[in-house]
């Protein structure tokens, strides 16, 4: 019998809480998101809800501003990080899910190979651009008046494993991106291992006033082995992703989902789905942290974002039903006061909570990610796989 009969897991995207024991493999060294928003917010950084669950108490070299520790918290608190060889989204993700990513992704600082370039040229019909490590904005700023008089499509990465298309759907309808994106993914799997392709959509009809869409859309690789969704799954166990879960599994291990706009969008259909009949494990990412404020290096748009989530939280814990169970993590950092517009990597915060707890406490620091995954097997009663230990016993 379930301990619980929900679970409900939120990924705060690239919320990272401090530099991982292998920081320095990635550069990383004093990476560390959480606690230099609060530095830039000087103490006026607001997360009551997060905060009284347990997050300011999370063990750190030194509080966070405005988030401190609270005397009496309400939920289990910790932090984890990653063994996976990657600081991606995919990584973090498939890792909670016990799939921790062991081959290296194909990295392309330089630029893609010819050879793929012209494979996507000939499918495509349309000339390639650009072709570098870029910001998604600044790149459709400088670009993007050629793409509206050329058509071509501008080509980019970053620091992640990922090969990133931007059209302006003016020129380039939607439907045309996802095919277009489609087949890079069918050729980047072996010879490339991309970990990711990104459809990156946007309107407007000049540089002051181009902004990309909601309609982004995220080809990532099949897992290569079972994940802890599959395992759920195959127990009977509803599985239900909010937010680009669905794209980061490709959609395996998943009975269904909703796609988000936004942050906002990400917590109402959450609460949505627990205030409705809904059972088993429901899943969300909110991207917007990562998205629109960590890659382009904005503390005070990840601040407001989190403070705008924690009202959301606020709502969330009052619709909670008393057998359910809500975990709170992240997937990797994305410090916005680092240098680049890189993720980081960092632990994340780990906060567990119920209506019926009758004690909190410290869950220590964890590692892997797969921690969280094999809690919600255990919680159902379905046998794990080879990665992670439950920390179920130790809610009480």
């Amino acid at each position: 019998m379930s301990k619980f009969n929900r679970v409900i897991a939120i990924v705060t995207d690239s919320i990272g809480i401090g530099e991982a024991p292998d920081a320095a493999k990635f550069h990383d060294i004093g990476a560390d998101t959480l606690g230099h928003i609060g530095d830039h917010f000087d103490g006026d950084l607001c997360l009551p809800n997060w905060q009284h669950l347990g997050l300011g108490n999370i063990e750190r070299l030194r509080p966070i501003l405005g988030v401190g520790p609270v005397p009496n918290p309400q939920g289990y608190y910790g932090k984890m990080y990653e063994i996976s060889v990657g600081k991606d989204s995919m990584d973090g993700h498939w890792e909670m899910m016990g799939l921790p990513v062991t081959q290296p992704l194909g990295f392309f600082p330089a630029g893609f190979p010819d050879a793929l370039i012209k494979k996507i040229e000939a499918f495509a019909k349309r000339k390639v651009i650009v072709n570098l490590p870029y910001s998604g904005t600044d790149v459709i700023k400088e670009y993007g008046e050629h793409q509206l008089k050329t058509g071509d499509l501008i080509v980019y990465t970053s620091g992640d494993s990922v090969l990133q298309i931007a059209a302006n759907t003016a020129v380039i309808p939607l439907d045309e991106l996802y095919r277009i994106c489609e087949y890079a993914r069918s050729i980047t799997v072996d010879e490339y291992h991309i970990g990711r392709v990104i459809a990156r959509p946007y309107v407007g009809d000049s540089a002051d006033t181009f902004t990309r869409t909601s309609d982004r859309h995220d080809y990532t690789l099949k897992p290569t082995a079972p994940t802890d969704l599959d395992r759920l799954q195959q127990a009977g166990v509803p599985t239900y992703g909010i937010g680009k879960i669905n794209d980061i599994f490709s959609g395996i291990g998943l009975d269904d989902g909703v796609h988000t706009v936004s942050n906002d969008d990400g917590m109402v259909q959450t609460i949505e789905a627990v205030k409705s009949d809904r059972q088993g494990f429901i899943f969300t990412n909110l991207v917007d942290f990562d998205a629109m404020y960590g890659h382009r290096r904005n503390a005070q748009g990840d601040g407001e974002a989190l403070m705008a989530f924690d009202q959301r939280l606020g709502e969330l814990l009052k619709v909670m039903k008393a057998d359910d169970l809500l975990l709170i993590t992240s997937d990797h950092g994305n410090d916005p006061s680092f240098r680049g517009t890189d993720h980081t990597r960092e632990y994340v915060p780990l906060i567990a909570y119920s209506p019926t707890f009758n004690a909190s406490g410290d869950l220590g620091v964890r590692s892997p990610f797969s921690d969280l995954g094999a809690t919600v097997l255990d919680n159902f009663g379905v046998t794990p796989g080879e990665f992670g230990s439950s920390f179920l016993s130790q809610l009480q």
